[in-house]
């Protein structure tokens, strides 16, 4: 009755902001019950400053998300004791990869905002936090396929990897979707952490570096300033350049990066609305685009458009695992500015490109 009592809550809550707002309501709950998910988010209630919390968390997202409940997280840094700088900072990269994240603490308990703690941390939280927001496209995406369909947004490897029986028991790694794995820091005073990468061919996000894996631990250097994250080959994924309020931010211009697999194919997909209007995919007020790269050509297909759609741009495009260097570089028939990286990461610039309108990127 506890628990079926906060659904009841959230449910009248989610009806009575609706209607006196006339936009989608934004609910967070710790006691729920089946079907909360369609009312509400939960966070994962009252837990302490310690770094066991911060890893039991982990677990907990991933449960909700199983459950229907994918809009869940934890109290970043704690909410009872007192926290401390590098256990806070450490939160603060995983919790920017909750789907619902949230700094919060026990009032009678010092600060642990991010200006509380010294430079270095500050700016480290800081560019979790940015970096949660340049990905916000490919989190907004994830959110509507849950809404849709019911996947997960945050999701254990063994989803993913199915027969491979070494996923089953990691609950210190996840992906966001299939594609973008999250390696955090749990541990106090290292600078590295230990990954298991599932067979296959794997790209450091920051950098294209690729791994290929027989589906084995590897080491991974994590400084203070960095959480690792790595991306699963045949991926394309929107990005978004950041600002300081995510209202800002979604109206910049987008970055696809594309992870090709060996064969040099990759596919990904953007859905896109106004972020408040009621029932937007149930009547049509919403853009849907699908992103595919084949034998060196990337496309660009619109399903369906919509106004808010036609204020975005591309602006740039980066493809992880180009093997040879290109000659020429055209978008929609015309030469295009680009770079190659030793590293075969191929980045095309100054693309300008109309989010509603379809596109084709190829390079020889």
């Amino acid at each position: 009755m506890h628990s079926l009592y906060g659904l009841l809550e959230a449910k009248a809550s989610a009806r009575a902001l609706k209607r006196m707002l006339g936009k989608r309501a934004f609910v967070i709950s710790r006691s729920t019950f089946p079907s909360q998910g369609q009312y509400s988010g939960h966070w994962l209630g009252d837990n302490r400053s310690h770094w066991k919390d911060m890893y039991t968390s982990i677990a907990g997202m991933l449960t909700f998300n199983l459950l229907g409940v994918p809009l869940v997280g934890a109290d970043i840094c704690g909410f009872s004791e007192q926290t401390e700088e590098e256990l806070c900072v450490r939160w603060t990269q995983l919790g920017a990869f909750y789907p619902f994240t949230r700094n919060h603490n026990s009032i009678d308990q010092k600060p642990q905002d991010p200006p509380a703690f010294s430079p270095r941390a500050r700016s480290a939280m800081k560019q979790s936090l940015l970096l949660r927001s340049s990905l916000f496209p490919l989190l907004y995406t994830l959110f509507h396929r849950a809404h849709t369909h019911g996947h997960t947004v945050a999701r254990p490897l063994l989803f993913e990897f199915p027969k491979d029986v070494r996923t089953y028991g990691i609950d210190r790694q996840f992906l966001w979707g299939k594609s973008l794995m999250v390696t955090p820091v749990l541990d106090p005073g290292v600078d590295f952490v230990v990954g298991y990468f599932p067979q296959g061919l794997w790209y450091d996000y920051y950098t294209g570096d690729s791994v290929r894996s027989k589906g084995e631990e590897l080491r991974l250097k994590a400084p203070l300033e960095h959480i690792n994250l790595h991306l699963r080959e045949g991926a394309v994924i929107p990005t978004q350049r950041p600002n300081t309020t995510l209202f800002v931010s979604s109206g910049q211009p987008l970055h696809l990066v594309s992870s090709l697999s060996e064969d040099g194919s990759a596919g990904g997909e953007l859905f896109w609305d106004d972020g408040e209007s009621i029932d937007t995919f149930e009547t049509d007020q919403y853009a849907h685009v699908v992103f595919t790269v084949v034998k060196n050509t990337m496309t660009s297909e619109v399903l369906h458009d919509h106004v808010e759609a036609s204020y975005i741009t591309v602006e740039t495009a980066s493809f992880y695992g180009v093997k040879v260097e290109p000659t020429r570089v055209t978008v929609n028939s015309h030469d295009a500015a680009f770079t190659y990286r030793a590293n075969q990461v191929l980045t095309v610039t100054d693309l300008g490109l109309n989010l509603s309108q379809n596109f084709t990127i190829r390079w020889i």
